[in-house]
């Protein structure tokens, strides 16, 4: 069926509002009035190629989408509404381009034969928590249960950014506001995404997006959540918290790291579960003492599982490992900065920051290549591309730059400031 004037209109409002943008800011870009606009997209007046060309560049869509016969109409609705509820133009507008580039990306894997398989990602059909008991071991079973499908056991996840992705999940780092931690929404174009607070450190960064992993597997249903440090006592964020200190923190691989620094035993699990803000919730449980461990043994722990020292520390409580007088006395150690103090001491290798925007950059960049080298997209666009992730302006990017020497079609590249033998999937770091 031929594509309607009306119905193309109807497309570009919704790419527009999948983009948060307002009416006059597009008439802005393009140099026409914003009735303009209001009339285009009601159907009421023809947009020509080059307007098509321009929106399309605007709303970082590929120009066809428009004319495709599976085209979403509310493919990006929850995004616009999630932009929208972070109250913060800056944060609003940053998701909105980790969502273009995700959309992007996708389309790169469509059109070279990489795509995901979206409906397969994983679900956990379980009831809502009615207590925060039943949040907290809901969210501990779901990540036993977790490890056992993913076939790791009881050792350290090496990086739960590249964990998600390899599950499916796009994931980016945004500045959010002080109290947003995270944020999840399920687009059904490019399934589910997950971005974290640029803000915080990368180890508390680490926890949040396990936290978010959470919502991935267990909330899907509700299609977009924010995770803020305001509502840690809603039983959906106790679960996720649970989940997310299980995961990264499962009992027989603290156990078993202990042992080898010496201390044993066994102890029954302590229902309570640490919170993005230095702060713990849950339910008190009988349970035996102490194991005589010490702020070198957390600072240890806490290195090896790659979580952060409180994360560390509320997880022994939550184990029996320490006794609620310990914690305290740890806690108020770490306030003094003594924590630091001795992981200095001891000369811990730092986390690499810089790691996964290169590995993202690396796979971005390869694949529009590909997509390029196939004949699948122009010149043009492969340079637009380059430009959207490398954050530089369209002028200042040529393929010629990075080793492309013929200009119909690419040959062997190398990147500079990419890492070549690191190639998995990621997000793009604003």
């Amino acid at each position: 069926m031929p594509l309607t004037q009306q119905e193309l209109g109807r497309r570009l409002k919704d790419a527009r509002e999948a983009a948060s943008l307002k009416q006059d800011q597009v008439s802005d870009h393009l140099g026409v009035s914003r009735s303009a606009i209001a009339q285009i997209e009601l159907g009421n007046r023809a947009v020509s190629s080059l307007e098509l060309d321009q929106l399309a560049r605007l709303y970082r869509r590929d120009m066809r989408e428009f004319f495709s016969e599976d085209f979403r109409q509310g493919s990006a609705l929850v995004a616009f509404r999630l932009a929208e509820a972070l109250a913060d133009e800056k944060a609003a507008s940053a998701l909105r381009d980790c969502m273009s580039v995700s959309r992007e990306l996708t389309n790169l894997e469509r059109l070279v034969g990489a795509n995901r398989d979206i409906a397969s990602t994983v679900r956990y059909g379980i009831p809502a928590p009615r207590s925060r008991y039943d949040a907290i071991r809901q969210g501990a079973s779901v990540a036993e249960q977790e490890r056992r499908r993913l076939a790791i056991g009881d050792v350290r996840i090496g990086d739960i950014d590249e964990l998600l992705q390899t599950q499916g999940v796009r994931t980016a780092m945004i500045d959010l506001p002080e109290d947003i931690s995270g944020l999840t929404l399920v687009d059904p174009d490019i399934g589910p995404f997950v971005a974290v607070n640029r803000r915080e450190h990368l180890l508390r960064r680490t926890f949040s997006f396990a936290h978010e992993y959470a919502h991935v597997l267990l909330d899907s249903d509700a299609k977009g959540t924010i995770s803020r440090s305001s509502e840690n006592t809603e039983l959906v964020e106790v679960r996720a918290n649970s989940f997310a200190a299980n995961l990264l923190m499962p009992e027989g691989g603290v156990r078993e790291f202990l042992a080898t620094l010496g201390k044993g035993g066994q102890a029954r699990l302590f229902a309570e579960t640490p919170t993005e803000n230095d702060s713990a919730i849950g339910i008190e449980a009988r349970g035996s003492g102490s194991q005589e461990v010490r702020l070198h043994d957390v600072i240890l722990l806490a290195h090896h599982f790659g979580v952060s020292r409180t994360v560390a520390l509320y997880r022994l409580r939550n184990l029996q490992i320490l006794s609620d007088r310990e914690l305290q006395e740890f806690l108020t150690l770490e306030k003094r900065g003594k924590g630091r103090e001795m992981e200095q001491l001891l000369r811990l290798p730092q986390p690499n920051h810089d790691r996964e925007r290169d590995r993202f950059h690396f796979r971005f960049l390869n694949l529009a290549l590909e997509a390029y080298a196939r004949e699948a997209i122009s010149r043009s666009k492969a340079e637009e591309l380059f430009a959207i992730v490398l954050d530089q302006p369209r002028s200042s990017v040529s393929l010629d730059a990075f080793g492309v020497i013929d200009r119909e079609r690419p040959t062997g590249v190398s990147v500079p400031g990419v890492n070549r033998g690191d190639s998995s999937a990621s997000r793009r770091r604003n």
